[in-house]
């Protein structure tokens, strides 16, 4: 079974069954909003109503046809590949569902570890697949997540596709960071974007998960607001590490440490990139309320190496250069 949509994701997923029914749901959906905010859960929520051979009247997937039992077991399916940050990613290839292709990060045969993009060889693969009839004779969901990590080549490919619409074939691009996609592709697709809530709904949602109210609150606030990373840091050491990178920052500012060891530290146990994501985070909350502007240019520098870092991991550049460059700003 597929996760039970969180309020701000039931908003989004009713928006885009009123344009299903009305027929007005396009080919190409650019679903947008904050890094684990639920996007691809939305996605497969739409996906299985899409799929669905025999939907209620009210659109909603029956539950009993062959496709919805197909989805049924994808989604109990172990994921078989990860992200180049360690999260979890959906395989190319390895969905239950005949007629549903997930299209993310594959592992690079030469390396045995996941590229650090989506390539043009796997979207041409795609298109082959589109081209396909469908072989449940119902429709046909593409998702690439995330369409940020696709390459300039590769976008050449998926142009194509969206310019030459089939009937019965849905592409929808996942993306925490549309404005890197390329214009000419964002102008072709619809766009569904996952919104924040309200902080006392998203405090509500984090209680109801079990967590106490103080740890929600301070993970709500660590987090800017965003319930997803909240939920994260609260059920893990999210918020220890995060007042470990703090400790840190104030030591290199003091002095009191070195960029290299800490920055030897971070690698260690292959969580740099989610210390960088707390930095940025303490420089941003550093900057409000400031009206030094040289102060300002100081943290927006600061913010923007540690996302710059963050960036980098993801490419074959030596990781400790990375990390150092990122703190020596902390100096």
């Amino acid at each position: 079974m597929l996760p039970a949509l969180t309020p701000w994701q039931q908003r989004a997923y009713v928006q885009a069954c009123e344009a299903l029914t009305a027929g007005h749901f396009g080919h190409a959906t650019l679903i947008t909003g904050p890094e684990k905010i639920g996007k691809r859960v939305l996605a497969e929520h739409l996906a299985q109503r899409v799929l669905c051979l025999t939907p209620r009247t009210d659109g909603e997937a029956c539950g009993v046809c062959k496709s919805c039992h197909l989805f049924a077991s994808r989604a109990q399916m172990e994921t078989l590949e990860v992200r180049p940050d360690g999260s979890p990613a959906h395989p190319w290839g390895h969905s239950a569902h005949p007629d549903l292709y997930f299209l993310g990060y594959e592992i690079n045969s030469k390396t045995g570890k996941p590229r650090s993009e989506i390539v043009i060889e796997q979207i041409r693969a795609l298109t082959e697949k589109m081209g396909l009839t469908a072989q449940l004779g119902g429709m046909q969901v593409v998702i690439i997540e995330p369409a940020d990590a696709v390459n300039w080549h590769a976008w050449n490919a998926v142009l194509k596709t969206l310019e030459e619409p089939q009937p019965g074939r849905y592409l929808w691009l996942l993306s925490s960071n549309p404005a890197q996609l390329p214009a000419t592709i964002r102008s072709r697709c619809q766009r569904l974007e996952v919104r924040l809530p309200m902080q006392q709904e998203a405090l509500h949602w984090l209680q109801q998960r079990g967590h106490p109210d103080a740890l929600a609150a301070e993970a709500l606030d660590a987090a800017r607001g965003h319930p997803g990373l909240a939920a994260a840091w609260a059920a893990g050491d999210g918020l220890a590490l995060r007042r470990e990178v703090v400790k840190d920052a104030q030591a290199l500012l003091r002095g009191q440490a070195d960029s290299v060891q800490t920055a030897q530290r971070w690698l260690a146990d292959g969580r740099a990139s989610e210390r960088l994501a707390h930095l940025a985070e303490f420089a941003l909350r550093e900057a409000m309320g400031l009206t030094e502007l040289a102060a300002t240019r100081t943290l927006a520098a600061r913010f923007d190496a540690a996302n710059r870092a963050r960036d980098l991991l993801r490419t074959p550049a030596r990781e400790d250069l990375v990390v150092i460059d990122a703190l020596r700003m902390w100096r």
